[in-house]
């Protein structure tokens, strides 16, 4: 076995990344305008290229040689024109110099004569501060009290003084990993800017009788044997309301130096870090806010005058929360910036504001599916749907105003496509003019430029490599920006993976997943089948794009000897309202029936898919399906291994669990909990779990290993010291995911100690 992990071991995600090039644009615009650069990777090394949209050139930014034998002359990094020591640069003095850091050290080009000179940034960047819009002013916390820093003079102004431990200023809640040195926290305040920059809004945070969970650091990094304790916020479900953190807008004004507690009920936090709530500050000096309600089944649309300091509740969508959107932001998130800093929450995209807060663009699931709607943004009432049909609005792209149309990337409307796919349309806020902006039958990612005029549509599939197009706003083609490269890949024997489609249990919806094969199948084998899983509803697990599909640990997986299977059923997000209801007060269900019955249509496709050999894996909501699938259908799956799973939904925090199983700790709880089935283990089950996994907290496992003992069960589980909730990937975890599935499943033995990475 030891030449097949070796085999494996060239299928991990990291490595078939080094085979493939041109897969992603991230553009990077100049300013304001259309224009902008990016980097394109080829097997020779990375280029930086620079594209006009106006006139539909792209072109290399500047001279790679030159700059190449300028850095090589002029510092201590010597490099070639297609390994240049830096990933970033901006364009300075009208295009004609680049800045760019190497090491820490800035310096400055000339694009004319290629000389180079030392340079110093004009720019504040610290993790510890947030800047203002006029670049003068940092804002920051120090000793639990807010202040802002004048970055011409270094002047600091404290604009408040009576910040406790418990009871702080403009700071998020600490998390067990702040101090721990496991990773370097945060600490730029939450703090949003008036556009002029002359006012502020933040807020008090209030936690003194806050319930705490505590962690135990076994391994201090610092190399001593004293164990460390770790204890923070953590709200679960069924803490009163009364013991929440809450958080106390406040205004203050940089002319007066004075902080202003807002006229409003404060702010719930469900979890630490915070807050949860989104804002947008109009020109007339109002902030339109929205924030959520506990359990996240409303929003509630509210407003402060500035210049009063006094707040009020505009109204409240009961139907409106974005069906895939479960969690806040860890500050105070500006509404319309879809490419900014929050990109990475799909929340960011499901409300807009509109003629500077008149009117407001909101995706709901009013009529069962979730669609555009126009709302009076001072009234809260609704003034129109925008969309409808049977197919689902997943994110507002850009707004062009003065034309009063929107840009939305949608799934499910084309027939005969997965309905997972998002394809960008543009619709006039009327209601008429519904048009398809990107054609092509694949997963498109969108960018927009800043002024709305083009967007860069990247699109794949999991068997579609990549490609990256430049469009006008109308949809017409202006240039093929790249095409990725994937000779290297299929010179090591590397294949797409499968796409699939069968019934769910009910033999009339269609599910849809994606099959991994070995390099080395062969149809007259017969292979054991591992399932990949997450079950979380707030979003699905089989992959759509070529990126998602080829870059996973499935595939690694798979070179082992199996057949790897990943399918979303009933329950999971991103279809109709009905489908996604089905998982409320019912994540126990985890879509299982679903995933059974198509494993089955499977086996009658491919009979050398081995029903009688099932393992399944999975981590966090995955790592509780995996669990949860061995022990509510124990006669299906064998051997189940899962990481950082949240076993039982009581020992998890509020935001993510009251969101899909309702606010009320009833006997659901109980039922859907991994602890009340232990008795049904028939199979092998390996648990993982870091013992800082700020995620989800350690006990989780415990108590499910306190019942598995009580029913006198046969388990394995390993802590690791020091792993958060994000190591599920790591090397020693991988491993003995395989070692187990090598040993339960294909009846082999494993090779000892096998060690990624060595020759």
């Amino acid at each position: 076995m030891f030449e097949m992990y070796k085999h494996a071991e060239r299928f991990l995600p990291q490595n078939l990344r080094k085979k493939a090039f041109g897969l992603t644009i991230i553009p990077n615009w100049i300013g304001n305008s259309d224009c902008f650069w990016y980097v394109k990777e080829s097997s020779d090394g990375k280029t930086f290229m620079y594209v006009n949209p106006n006139i539909g050139t792209i072109k290399e930014a500047f001279d790679h040689e030159k700059l190449a034998a300028a850095i090589s002359a002029s510092t201590e990094h010597a490099c070639t024109s297609n390994d240049l020591p830096f990933s970033s640069f901006d364009f300075v003095n009208e295009q004609q110099e680049i800045v760019f850091t190497i090491d820490d050290k800035s310096f400055k080009c000339d694009l004319n004569t290629y000389s180079i000179e030392s340079w110093e940034l004009k720019r504040e960047i610290n993790r510890d501060s947030v800047v203002s819009p006029d670049g003068k002013w940092a804002a920051f916390v120090k000793d639990y009290n807010l202040y802002v820093r004048s970055l011409e003079s270094g002047e600091e102004i404290r604009l408040t003084n009576d910040g406790e431990e418990k009871y702080h200023y403009g700071c998020s809640l600490n998390g067990p990993l702040d101090n721990s040195g496991i990773r370097t926290p945060n600490k730029a305040p939450a703090v949003l800017w008036s556009p002029d920059s002359q006012k502020l809004l933040s807020y008090r945070v209030d936690h003194r009788n806050a319930p705490l969970l505590h962690w135990v650091q076994s391994v201090p990094l610092d190399g001593s044997k004293r164990p460390l304790l770790h204890s923070c916020v953590y709200p679960l479900p069924g803490d009163s309301d009364d013991v929440l953190p809450r958080l106390e807008p406040y205004l203050f004004d940089l002319g007066t130096h004075q902080g202003t507690r807002v006229e409003m009920d404060p702010i719930l936090l469900f979890y630490y870090e915070g807050p949860y709530f989104w804002a947008y500050w109009t020109k007339d000096e109002r902030i339109i806010i929205v924030k959520p309600e506990r359990g996240f089944m409303s929003l509630t649309l509210c407003e402060i005058d500035a210049k009063i300091g006094k707040g009020r509740v505009i109204t409240e969508f009961p139907e409106s929360v974005f069906p895939w959107s479960w969690g806040g932001e860890p500050f105070i998130a500006e509404m319309n910036q879809p490419e900014g800093f929050y990109r990475r929450r799909p929340s960011q995209f499901a409300r807009w504001v509109v003629d500077d807060g008149n009117e407001l663009l909101w995706i709901s699931e009013q009529d069962g599916w979730a669609h555009l709607y126009l709302y009076d943004g001072r009234t809260g009432e609704k003034k129109r749907q925008i969309t409808s049909g049977s197919w689902v609005v997943r994110e507002i792209r850009y707004v062009d105003e003065e034309n009063r149309v929107v840009y939305f990337t949608a799934a499910g409307k084309e027939t005969g496509r997965d309905p997972y796919y998002r394809h960008l349309y543009r619709v006039n806020m009327d209601g008429s003019g519904l048009e398809l902006l990107t054609p092509e039958d694949a997963e498109h990612e969108i960018r927009f430029s800043p002024t709305g005029q083009y967007f860069i549509d990247s699109y794949s599939r999991v068997d579609l490599p990549p490609v990256a197009v430049l469009r006008s706003n109308d949809g017409r083609l202006i240039t093929k920006l790249q095409e990725a490269d994937i000779a290297e890949l299929s010179a090591m024997g590397w294949r797409f993976p499968e796409r699939f489609k069968a019934k769910a249990r009910d033999g009339i919806t269609d599910i849809y997943g994606v099959i991994y094969r070995p390099s080395h199948f062969s149809p007259d084998k017969l292979y054991p089948i591992i399932e990949g899983n997450y079950s979380g509803p707030q979003t699905i697990r089989t992959p759509k794009s070529f990126l998602a599909g080829t870059f996973s640990q499935d595939q690694a997986l798979a070179e082992l000897g199996f057949i790897v299977v990943t399918i979303d059923g009933l329950g999971s997000a991103y279809r109709s309202k009905a489908f996604s209801d089905f998982s409320f007060k019912n994540l126990g269900d985890g879509g299982f029936p679903d995933h059974i019955t198509a494993f089955k249509q499977l086996a009658d496709r491919y009979p050398y898919m081995d029903l009688s050999r099932v393992g399944i894996y999975g981590a966090s909501a995955g790592g509780y399906g995996a669990a949860r699938a061995i022990l509510a259908h124990p006669d299906f799956y064998q051997v189940s291994v899962a990481w950082a799973g949240n076993y039982d939904h009581r020992t998890d925090k509020s935001s993510w669990n009251e969101r899909y199983m309702g606010i009320e700790v009833g006997e659901h709880y109980e039922e859907q909990s991994c602890c009340h089935l232990a008795r049904n283990l028939k199979g092998r089950l390996l648990m993982m779990h870091g013992d800082m996994d700020e995620n989800v907290h350690p006990s989780s496992l415990i108590q499910l290993v306190e019942a598995l003992i009580k029913a006198n069960k046969d388990f394995d589980m390993l802590i690791i010291p020091n792993a958060t909730h994000g190591h599920g990937n790591s090397p020693y975890v991988v491993r003995k995911r395989w070692d187990y599935f090598v040993e339960h499943l294909l009846g082999l033995e494993p090779p000892k100690e096998y060690e990624f990475g060595k020759d």
